[in-house]
């Protein structure tokens, strides 16, 4: 009889989960629903120490948190692809370095951002010149971040967004647009967050995608479509997906980052119900 498939670790997205609370009462609720550690899109609105405070006081791991995405509350979905911009991203991978520290996180992600105006033309000249200077100005604020974090033992990540549904115009929207990029790049501190929600929106065939690049991917974020709502809601397969993931010894984390359709503890309730065992419960 072959030995058990070692358990995968889920971390809840603080952004997304317990959103009824405010946020620092969010991870008292996360280590009672059974969360060994979190994750979040931005710490920068708290202060290092306070956040850290949270996490000690109910023994949480922070896994995982952005750059800084330039002004969000605008519009902004990161600033890493916009050119002159740069001095601003390096001191944005500045300012994320000093919480990583803080807060025991070895992982951040960067957000590519939205394209500047003009560079979805069909101009020939002036669409495809701008194309390139974002692709080039992506590339080597890239470069620098991933080489700057592994100084300290960060590993740097890159997520596709899609571009389809919740962030028009999102310059990296597919896995294989991130993928070509690494491999350009080939940073060896430059990892794929790869997110099965906004894969399955723009390329699907998930398992596949997993499976071929394994080597490449840092971290695994989840949501159902449509709705991304909890697994069991939408059209993923998630046990078939959890079970090929414990196949190949997924040893990273699993980032929970879906909007309830009830609150946060009933829908882990109702997973749980329905068979689908993905979360492990206090």
């Amino acid at each position: 009889m072959p030995p058990p498939l070692p358990p995968l670790r889920f971390c809840a997205n603080l952004s997304f989960l317990f959103a009824d609370a405010a946020f620092p009462e969010r991870f008292a609720r996360a280590a009672r629903a059974g969360f060994a550690g979190v994750e979040y899109m931005f710490p920068y609105a708290w202060a290092a120490d306070e956040l850290a405070r949270c996490l000690r006081d109910n023994g949480l791991v922070q896994v995982l948190h952005n750059l800084p995405p330039g002004d969000w509350d605008a519009g902004e979905r990161g600033i890493a692809c916009l050119p002159g911009r740069e001095a601003e991203f390096r001191a944005g991978v500045e300012q994320g370095i000093d919480y990583a520290r803080t807060l025991g996180c070895t992982q951040l992600n960067c957000l590519a951002g939205l394209a500047p105006a003009g560079a979805d033309s069909d101009d020939e000249v002036d669409g495809a010149e701008l194309r390139a200077e974002v692709h080039a100005t992506f590339a080597a604020n890239l470069r620098y971040a991933a080489r700057r974090l592994g100084e300290h033992g960060i590993r740097l990540l890159v997520e596709p967004i899609n571009s389809r549904v919740d962030m028009p115009g999102f310059w990296l929207d597919t896995p294989r647009k991130a993928l070509a990029l690494i491999e350009e790049l080939n940073e060896p501190n430059l990892w794929l967050q790869y997110d099965v929600y906004h894969a399955q929106i723009m390329e699907g065939d998930l398992t596949r995608t997993l499976e071929a690049n394994f080597s490449r991917i840092a971290h695994i974020q989840i949501a159902d479509n449509p709705g991304r709502h909890e697994p069991g809601t939408g059209e993923i397969n998630f046990p078939y997906l959890f079970d090929r993931l414990a196949r190949l010894g997924y040893a990273g984390w699993i980032g929970c980052e879906y909007r309830p359709l009830d609150d946060a503890e009933a829908g882990m309730e109702a997973a749980t119900e329905a068979g689908l065992g993905w979360l492990p419960r206090a």
